[in-house]
């Protein structure tokens, strides 16, 4: 039989009962002392402390025990833990936000001291229905992150498009991750990002979490109550693609209410995927993303490369055994010159480059091959963000 601690039952249930209404169960707690303190009084004090109309009143009980029990051997199953907000490997930020949950249900093969005690997170959230624009800006501003010298832990919600994106950039750049779950941490969804999740659990510095208990479906309120754990453990959280209504724009919101710098990725203005960005840029609740340069500044992330830098390695890499030496360089310009004018065709970017035209296909043409680019049929072309 697992051997579990008392107060930790106790810490279990009440995570469960006050769900919705955490502050509550926070406050008994530190009131009397203990979560078990809680559960140890009487039926007239509750109606004392809560009010006669209240929806807790009979609902702290030995049944909640007895569950909270069975839960905590599951999560043990799992190879989870379950975090209470009196422990000290609880998210420092996080606890600092009035909604924040009794507990944590923690899955990764690093302890949660270690995982939430490193450098601030920065939570990347956005749009399911990310662009080839959203992505290529989301894993650019990853990978600025994963080169400086400083390297924070990425938040996101492990949920289709900007979410997904952040993580498996984070984990191809060395960075660690954290993915925020809107079920119980048993339960993985949407269940295609099954080994994104095992990557993410496997990986020293990286977790899974959730506040709900085992069992819980994936509804559309409960991914809108897990949005503030991700702004609340982050130190800032970057709005990558948003329409006007939807979870990303809920995210930032919070992190603008609770005092985090919160930053927005510009688009175009008849794009829908980009009007909640504007919007929130417009209102002043998120600063502008221009570039990586700046944004590494605002998040006190300096010593990165530029991507000019990066952009000089990247193509030498790939093309050290087919490109000739004396075009790496040129290459690389290219490179920046379709970062900067997504679209641009052949014509413009021998132009713009200085580079003859015939020089300008021959190396697009390399490019091509080695996936760092497409070319469409007008010859215009986009990096490759596939």
């Amino acid at each position: 039989m697992i051997d579990l601690d008392e107060e930790r039952i106790c810490m279990c249930a009440l995570n469960k009962i006050f769900g919705f209404k955490p502050r509550i169960a926070q406050t008994l707690v530190r009131e009397l002392g203990s979560a078990k303190a809680v559960f140890e009084l009487d039926d007239k004090t509750w109606t004392e402390l809560l009010g006669p109309c209240s929806e807790f009143l009979g609902q702290v009980n030995r049944h909640e025990l007895d569950w909270a029990e069975k839960e905590l051997e599951m999560v043990a199953r799992e190879g989870a833990v379950f975090i209470c907000f009196t422990d000290q490997s609880y998210p420092r930020l996080l606890l600092d936000c009035e909604d924040a949950p009794v507990g944590l249900y923690y899955k990764g093969c690093s302890p949660p001291e270690e995982t939430f005690g490193g450098m601030d997170p920065v939570a990347i959230v956005g749009t399911r229905d990310l662009s080839d624009y959203g992505r290529e800006w989301c894993r650019k501003m990853v990978r600025a992150m994963a080169a400086g010298g400083k390297r924070p832990t990425i938040v996101s919600g492990l949920a289709l498009g900007t979410d997904i994106c952040a993580h498996l950039e984070a984990l191809d750049c060395g960075l660690p991750t954290i993915g925020v779950m809107a079920t119980g941490i048993e339960s993985i969804y949407p269940c295609r990002h099954q080994r994104t999740a095992e990557r993410i659990v496997s990986t020293p510095g990286c977790a899974l979490v959730t506040d709900y208990p085992g069992g819980t479906a994936p509804l559309p309120i409960h991914f809108l109550r897990r949005n503030r754990i991700i702004a609340g453990m982050s130190k800032a959280t970057i709005l990558v693609e948003s329409k006007i209504k939807g979870g990303g724009m809920m995210t930032a919101n919070l992190s603008f209410s609770y005092s985090r710098d919160t930053f927005a990725l510009p688009g175009r203005i008849d794009d829908l995927r980009s009007q909640g960005c504007n919007a929130l840029i417009r209102q002043k609740i998120a600063e502008p993303i221009t570039d990586c340069d700046s944004l590494m500044e605002s998040l006190g992330l300096p010593g990165g490369v530029s991507f000019r830098d990066s952009a000089d390695q990247l193509v030498a890499r790939v093309n050290a055994s087919r490109l000739p030496k004396d075009q790496i360089g040129k290459a690389a310009q290219i490179l920046l010159e379709i970062r900067r004018h997504r679209g641009i065709n052949m014509d413009e970017l021998a132009r713009a480059c200085g580079i003859p035209y015939r020089e300008v296909t021959s190396i697009c043409s390399r490019l091509q091959d080695d996936s760092l680019i497409s070319i469409d049929l007008l010859q215009r072309c986009t990096i490759d963000v596939k």
